[in-house]
């Protein structure tokens, strides 16, 4: 049985016909065609699936619809602005980051919650906010740069390296 579900994504009040059970992550990629959130292990468990819901990031894989209606969601999609990247996915690409790419989304939207909560994070700080997001090609140590970066901790940044 579906039902009319609201909420806002990216910013736009949208209204989705679906199950109530049905997930989050299903809803952004195959009802709204925002594929940057990827379906990993659909447990929670390895964060490429990761969004920020109101501000705080949640696993959209296991995350009912039912519990985001009428709340604001932001994706990978949602973070850039007139098609240019965020400060952090523009540091993503300059630390080259990424390797394969399946869990940079999920990241990045850690990451992005970590610098609206500290916009100057120390090297400590930022390998805690990306504990929980897993990465199987060894790319972290760039990604913890590409943070620091982004956060003007340049200083940290080179002694990471």
């Amino acid at each position: 049985m579906t039902e009319k579900v609201r909420l806002k994504v990216n910013g736009q009040e949208i209204e989705v016909n679906a199950g109530p059970d049905t997930s989050l992550l299903s809803v952004l990629r195959n009802h709204l065609s925002l594929v940057g959130a990827r379906f990993g292990c659909g447990l929670g468990l390895c964060g490429s699936c990761d969004v920020i819901l109101e501000d705080q990031v949640v696993h959209s894989c296991d995350t009912p619809l039912w519990s985001v209606a009428g709340k604001n969601v932001r994706t990978l999609e949602g973070l850039s602005s007139a098609g240019e990247p965020s400060p952090l996915q523009r540091a993503f690409i300059e630390e080259q980051a990424a390797q394969c790419g399946y869990c940079v989304a999920g990241i990045i939207m850690n990451a992005t919650a970590l610098l609206e909560r500290n916009p100057n994070p120390d090297d400590a700080e930022v390998r805690t906010a990306l504990d929980g997001n897993l990465c199987r090609c060894g790319a972290h140590n760039r990604m913890v740069r590409a943070v620091l970066r982004a956060g003007g901790t340049t200083a940290a940044a080179e002694s990471s390296r």
